[in-house]
């Protein structure tokens, strides 16, 4: 039996256990001990880890053999500690963990910054746009630095995560009938949950290897976005300035081209308004 850490086990991190579950013995985490019995049901054995406890991940690591790092940072002033942080923590302990076999790590296309709305892919070069895209790049060069010819490091770059629970509607609820800053004419890339977990496990079943964008196929405005979930859900259209400029920092579009090039396919192509 192939087992499993799931570093993080938050809004991905649980759908991810929820599809390993069956197939691979899932070892869950979590800083807070509170959520311990949340997770129970969903693993084989839940730990409670910090990620800049190397002692406490090098147990952890004992004898498996995937690991998930699928951590989010509540707000912007922990990112370095939440991300960088158990990155280089993982990496080091790794050293003294031969059988872990591959690493996956939901990042985000924060790391492409502004782009003036212009296509990127896997081989642009990252421009963040701020010191958070600047320590999520700097997480994805250390992750990257673990793998080796016995170890694959899989880092998927995500779009804003949609799905059961955070539907988009909740998401933009708060902004119908506002008027917002700019055209409307920024890119928007999503993703829905169920993608982001199917992606992960064909990461595992294919050992896949180096950076991948995690997106809808089908490339979409913010305000046509905007436009679709009003109308799907009766809500007073969202209305723009154009002689302010725009607030939001990241405006490319994200092609995924490569990961449907190795084959997978995507549950949620398409931006899913009444979702």
């Amino acid at each position: 039996m192939t087992n499993a850490v799931i570093l993080g086990c938050g809004y991905v991190g649980k759908a991810v256990a929820r599809r390993w579950r069956p197939d691979l013995t899932v070892t869950a985490t979590t800083t807070s001990a509170t959520r311990v019995s949340e997770l129970e049901p969903l693993a084989d054995r839940v730990v409670i880890v910090r990620g800049d406890d190397a002692v406490g991940v090098r147990s952890l690591l004992h004898n498996q053999h995937v690991v998930l790092l699928a951590i989010g940072a509540p707000n912007a002033d922990v990112y370095e500690a939440t991300y960088l942080q158990t990155a280089k923590t993982l990496v080091t302990v790794l050293q003294d963990s031969p059988t872990v076999q591959q690493v996956i790590y939901t990042g985000s296309y924060a790391v492409y910054g502004d782009r003036g709305g212009q296509w990127v892919d896997e081989t642009t070069p990252v421009k963040p746009a701020n010191r958070n895209g600047e320590i999520l790049a700097e997480t994805e060069t250390v992750l990257l630095s673990a793998s080796s010819s016995i170890r694959n490091v899989c880092i998927f770059r995500l779009g804003g995560i949609y799905g059961p629970d955070r539907e988009l509607v909740k998401i933009f609820r708060r902004v119908a009938g506002t008027t917002r800053p700019g055209t409307g004419t920024d890119a928007a890339n999503w993703v829905h949950l169920e993608d982001i977990v199917g992606a992960i496990a064909f990461a595992r079943e294919r050992s896949l290897n180096g950076i991948y964008n995690l997106v809808g196929s089908v490339p979409i405005t913010t305000g046509n976005l905007l436009e679709q979930v009003c109308a799907a859900h009766s809500l007073p259209p969202v209305s723009w300035d154009s002689s302010q400029s725009s607030l939001r920092p990241y405006n490319a579009r994200v092609s995924n081209q490569k990961l449907r090039d190795a084959g997978y396919s995507f549950i949620y192509p398409e931006i899913q308004a009444t979702m």
